[in-house]
């Protein structure tokens, strides 16, 4: 066994989903961040378990061919594009392998692999940002947390973000600190300003700022709205959300507009789609655009078929299959976004999909009992996957197909194991990548009741 603080030479043959270098040191597997397949790496041992270690990287002996020049100044304190020194290429190889190791190895299912889905575009891609604020040296910053803790590292300009979300982010900085605002402290829970929330249209080029407090300081802000709408025409929604608790949960449950509409509008799959800032809309559009299409190519609706969306959200991936759909049931938690879906419908002029708030579990539970019988079932769970109550009903409802949308290969695995232990066979995954340089990954899986 290594032992620790032991320095050693060692070779990269694997990369973990969390980004971390895979070799082996006398029989072990040590994990190394900030490493890639191919490297040859002096390496010290700083923890051993039981059956595996971690080590960093003292010095990169042979470069692998995968290494790129990384080009962010934080790269390695923020610690959230763990992917950024390979190249793009061995990124999507990586992603794709991670995909079908979870399939395979975790879940123990034979599906056929669709070719991988890596994004066109791998900087400024991302819709939405949330950026905590903190004290240093006697003034404001915004940045994002190192891994693994509350220390705060400050960025304004991050390659993953819009550059206008820069901008608009030194503004409010240099406004909250010439009018000394307070900044939320969350070891005492004093303070006022806790984060700055920016969600941007990627078709419409429509700006929300949504500026997230302690408590109701709108008349302190008045003159920051005029600020930035004097400065960015295409800021349509400043947003004040209130969050009283001590908690590191970002938003509260209360929203003010302090300027403009209570929404901003983007187009996805050729659908116009309200936006608020509790709504969960995914961050790279273009990439859901091509995640969406994927899912539709599998569901393959022929125009007589009920559609139960689970997970709804905004209604966004319900709604690009309504024109090919007889109806569409979506179901989702959170009541702002089951507003939001609802006026996403109506808008578009789509009259048959209907939506319901509650507990995915629950409320299917409930339509089911009132005779909905879903041909076909679209789930798209939280990164935890599926609830065993909602595997449960998909599988009690008997759709003739199960479309599954998933940020979390592993659990997406799991649910799909249990569905095909309930009479289900699990046919196709593809792997998409909805966010280039960072650790995650997306799959959607086709799922079709086993006739047998």
């Amino acid at each position: 066994m290594p032992e620790k603080n032991q320095v050693c030479t060692a070779e990269i043959t694997g990369l973990t989903a969390e980004g971390s270098g895979v070799c082996r040191v006398d029989g072990m597997a040590v994990f190394v961040p900030g490493t890639a397949v191919g490297d040859m790496a002096e390496i010290k041992i700083v923890k051993v378990l039981k059956s595996y270690a971690f080590g960093i990287v003292e010095r990169i002996v042979t470069p692998s061919p995968d290494r790129v020049e990384n080009t962010c100044s934080v790269y390695k304190q923020c610690g959230g594009c763990l992917l950024r020194h390979i190249s793009y290429e061995a990124e999507c190889r990586t992603k794709d392998s991670i995909v079908r190791d979870a399939f395979t190895r975790i879940g123990g299912l034979t599906p056929e692999f669709d070719s991988f889905l890596g994004a066109e575009a791998t900087e400024h891609y991302r819709n939405k940002a949330q950026y905590p604020l903190a004290i240093r040296d006697g003034k404001a910053v915004c940045g994002f947390y190192a891994p693994r803790s509350h220390r705060l590292v400050p960025v304004t300009d991050c390659a993953l973000q819009p550059e206008v979300f820069g901008e608009i982010l030194r503004t409010v900085l240099g406004y909250i600190n010439e009018k000394k605002l307070s900044v939320y402290d969350e070891t005492t829970g004093s303070g006022i300003m806790r984060h700055i929330y920016l969600r941007r249209g990627a078709h419409s080029g429509e700006i929300m700022v949504c500026l997230v407090v302690r408590k109701d300081v709108s008349r302190q802000l008045s003159a920051l709205c005029r600020l930035l709408t004097e400065s960015f025409a295409d800021i349509k929604s400043i947003v004040m959300n209130i969050n009283p608790r001590k908690t590191n949960v970002i938003l509260g449950d209360s929203c003010v507009t302090l300027w403009g509409s209570d929404t901003i509008s983007d187009t996805m799959c050729g659908n116009t789609v309200e936006i608020s800032p509790l709504s969960f809309y995914q961050v790279n559009t273009l990439q859901a655009e091509r995640l969406y299409a994927k899912a539709l190519e599998y569901a393959a609706p022929d125009g007589s078929e009920v559609i139960a969306d689970l997970y709804c959200g905004a209604g966004t991936i319900g709604l690009s299959m309504a024109e090919k759909a007889a109806k569409i049931v979506g179901v989702e938690i959170i009541p702002q976004a089951v507003e939001n879906a609802k006026r996403n419908a109506q808008s578009n002029n789509i009259t048959n999909a209907e939506f319901h708030c509650g507990d995915a579990g629950e409320v299917f539970g409930k339509l089911r009992k009132q005779g909905c019988a879903p041909d076909m079932i679209v789930v798209d769970p939280p990164r935890k996957g599926c609830s065993q109550e909602t595997v449960d009903l998909i599988a009690e409802a008997s759709p003739k197909r199960i479309v599954m949308i998933s940020c979390n290969p592993a659990t997406a695995a799991r649910d799909a194991k249990l569905l095909s232990e309930k009479g289900y066979s699990v046919d196709k995954v593809c792997g998409v990548d909805l966010f280039p340089r960072t650790g995650h990954v997306e799959c959607v899986v086709l799922m079709s009741r086993d006739k047998a």
